[in-house]
């Protein structure tokens, strides 16, 4: 296994600093500038995935290379997920890295070896039916950090709960490893002390909070970073 650097972000979430990451709803430069003008401390794109909550398809590696090159300019940590059935060569995988990308994503159910042997630090996601066992499957990864991307399809956009809340801090609890908690609750500023009273090290906005535009990511994002910081 590699040995993944420690970065910014792995040091913001290993030492409680609580960094929000923001998910772009689709690849769009404005969208991304907007979301660090509004206080992101990372940005998190997608390849090959539909995304459910948008509907959008992200496409190959190829087909999304110019926008990272870009993206890769504006000099905040950057995170990939790295999509579902079909995922990064391990050559495409090294050309992310010296892009500047720190970790990918990926549901533990969909992970491939050789994704493994990757300079990009793994990120993998516990889905809404994972079990104990998967969790231990994650725990197995040296280096490895978890996303809880837990909610059901169902609950998406309904506000964070007690239930939310609990499942997040049994998972926590269980994982001793920074976890990070997506926005499939329409997460807002008063369930940023929760969430981090929870056990979660970090937000990660996506477009149920952020909406599409430049303006309401603005509009989202600044508020949410402002109670994240206190």
């Amino acid at each position: 296994m590699p040995t993944y650097p420690e970065t910014r972000l792995t040091r913001a979430l290993r030492d409680g600093d609580f960094p929000v990451i923001v998910s772009l709803a689709r690849h769009d430069l404005d969208l991304a500038k907007a979301a660090i003008e509004a206080g992101a401390f990372a940005i998190k794109v997608h390849l090959n995935a539909y995304h459910r909550a948008t509907g959008t398809t992200f496409g190959s590696f190829a087909e999304e290379r110019p926008f990272f090159e870009d993206l890769a300019t504006l000099g905040v940590p950057l995170l990939v997920m790295a999509g579902q059935e079909r995922v990064p060569s391990p050559e495409e995988m090294d050309v992310l890295a010296d892009l500047g990308f720190e970790g990918f994503n990926i549901y533990v159910s969909d992970m491939q070896p050789h994704l493994l042997q990757s300079k990009l630090r793994p990120i993998p996601a516990l889905g809404e039916a994972s079990t104990d066992e998967d969790l231990m499957r994650i725990l197995d990864i040296p280096g490895a950090m978890m996303e809880a991307s837990v909610a059901s399809f169902a609950d998406y956009g309904k506000p964070l709960d007690e239930t939310d809340l609990d499942r997040y801090r049994t998972i926590a609890s269980k994982a001793g490893i920074p976890v990070i908690a997506p926005s499939q609750k329409k997460f807002v500023p008063d369930d940023m002390p929760k969430l981090r009273d929870a056990g979660i090290a970090a937000p990660l906005l996506g477009v149920i909070v952020t909406g599409t535009t430049p303006e309401s990511m603005r509009a989202a994002v600044k508020p949410i970073v402002a109670a994240a910081r206190r």
